[in-house]
């Protein structure tokens, strides 16, 4: 069956989003359809105003609609738990167990699609190190995530810093964000030197 235009651009929208095929993407046309003015309007004003308000932490790199994010402005600095990507953060936020400071590398070392070390925010990460006791590495347990991990480990231990990695309560292989609370509790809390 051939969808008339409007439905055709509204579905292929849909389709760009990460994890979203056809099927889902002509449910989601249809959600929006099915939607009264008003809140088709507040939808899609609330798109425009996440892509106009949130950007990222002038410190740390996770999002924020400040020029700082609440948790760079008032946490403990002395530890820096280092990740991949912004919704690594809220994985880690939601244990409520962690009191550092994050940084978000935006994304991870892989050589094979010509991502090095100046493609993601290691620069960053280095010039925030004074005063730190201990960087965390939390990158994903994948080839990519253990390369990065290393790589920094590598840049920061003769600085005198502690670098701990993630105990392996997470599967290898497995996102972060996918983790359970209680699998990323723990790997938290039995987090090793490197």
């Amino acid at each position: 069956m051939q969808y008339i235009e409007p439905i055709q651009k509204l579905i292929a929208q849909f389709t760009k989003l990460p994890g979203v095929g056809a099927k889902t993407a002509t449910r989601y046309a249809y959600s929006i359809i099915n939607m009264s003015e008003d809140d088709a309007k507040c939808f899609s004003d609330t798109i425009l105003e996440v892509k106009r308000d949130v950007h990222y932490c002038a410190v740390c790199g996770n999002y924020t609609d400040r020029d700082v994010c609440d948790i760079c402005d008032s946490r403990d600095c002395s530890t820096i738990c280092v990740v991949s990507a912004p919704r690594d953060v809220i994985a880690f936020e939601k244990l409520k167990d962690y009191k550092g400071v994050y940084h978000v590398l935006h994304g991870t070392l892989n050589p094979l699609q010509g991502i090095g070390a100046n493609d993601i925010h290691i620069k960053e990460l280095l010039h925030r190190l004074d005063g730190v006791d201990e960087v965390i590495m939390a990158t994903s347990l994948d080839v990519e995530g253990e390369a990065t991990a290393m790589y920094i480990a590598r840049l920061v231990k003769p600085l005198g810093i502690k670098v701990t990695r993630l105990a392996h309560g997470i599967p290898i292989g497995s996102e972060i964000e996918y983790a359970d609370e209680n699998t990323l509790s723990r790997a938290l809390l039995d987090r090793r030197e490197l």
